[in-house]
């Protein structure tokens, strides 16, 4: 409740604050400068502006309540049709909803609590780069262990890498592909950006090529297939990854490969490319075979 009130005051107009200063003012403390007044007009816009956006964030807000209340209920759904396919028992299906309605109660409550760097306990230090770090570290609560990529905001800020970043963040949560590396969250303080993401214990194919040298014909295929099905995978949303090198590429505890170190990843525009495709054409170049 209190978190809602204070969500609350941000909209309020500030004639009611310039208008309690002055009250201050007026039973002593004369030393301050009473603040200039807003004329009616300004006010009403304010006004206005803080009434759509309270407005805007309340249907976003309930919209995605409702979307998630859909998916959950379609889940279930899912569920009950395949126990009764399989010929489950009344009793095993009980509990089988049972324990859905409990994973998803569960996924409900972490969604309300907002992760912080306190959460984690820090571990081995793994990479550092030019502006950030990657450590292993264990969540306090249920002991799972993360690769934690923290960033340095003013470094970021100073080298200009603060769209790099953004896209990074956004590929890692749009992509959903067993071939890339997962992020599971990702918060702030006053000086780090951190991402939370599946630690792969496999180490890199670079590790893995000074060890064996040489891989064998079978080795280099799966690799090399398991590195196209990645790259394909960010492609399908429209990024391109732009720094592809054994180094990115990791390995999980069963060997297979992901891709990873999204910082240089660029966002691409398809209708433009569309349209560069389309000129082409007009002057009679065919790129088909």
């Amino acid at each position: 409740m209190d978190s809602a009130r204070s969500w609350f005051q941000k909209f309020q107009p500030r004639d009611r604050l310039r208008s309690s200063t002055r009250k201050k003012d007026s039973m002593g403390n004369s030393g301050r400068e009473d603040p200039q007044p807003i004329s009616a007009e300004e006010a009403s816009n304010l006004t206005k502006q803080r009434v759509a956006a309270a407005k805007q964030y309340i249907e976003n807000h309930y919209k995605e309540q409702m979307k998630n209340l859909q998916e959950r209920r379609e889940r279930r759904n899912l569920l009950e049709k395949k126990l009764a396919d399989a010929d489950v028992s009344e009793e095993d299906q009980n509990n089988l909803l049972k324990f859905l309605e409990k994973k998803e109660t569960e996924y409900m409550r972490l969604q309300r609590h907002k992760m912080g760097a306190d959460d984690f306990e820090l571990l081995t230090m793994i990479g550092k780069g030019a502006f950030g770090e990657v450590r292993v570290c264990r969540e306090k609560t249920t002991g799972s262990v993360y690769a934690m990529k923290k960033l340095k905001k003013s470094e970021m800020l100073r080298r200009g890498q603060v769209e790099h970043v953004k896209a990074e963040r956004n590929l890692l949560a749009e992509v959903e592909s067993n071939c890339i590396v997962k992020l599971y969250c990702s918060f702030q303080d006053d000086e780090y950006l951190y991402l939370i993401m599946e630690y792969l214990p496999g180490g890199d194919m670079m590790t893995l090529l000074m060890r064996k040298d040489t891989l064998t014909d079978d080795e280099a295929r799966f690799y090399v297939a398991e590195t196209v099905l990645a790259i394909e995978s960010i492609h399908k949303h429209n990024y391109i990854h732009r720094d592809i090198k054994p180094d990115n590429l990791l390995l999980d505890r069963y060997g297979h490969l992901r891709l990873s170190d999204f910082g240089l990843c660029k966002p691409l525009d398809c209708s433009t490319i569309e349209e560069d495709f389309s000129v082409w054409r007009k002057h009679g170049w065919n790129f088909k075979k």
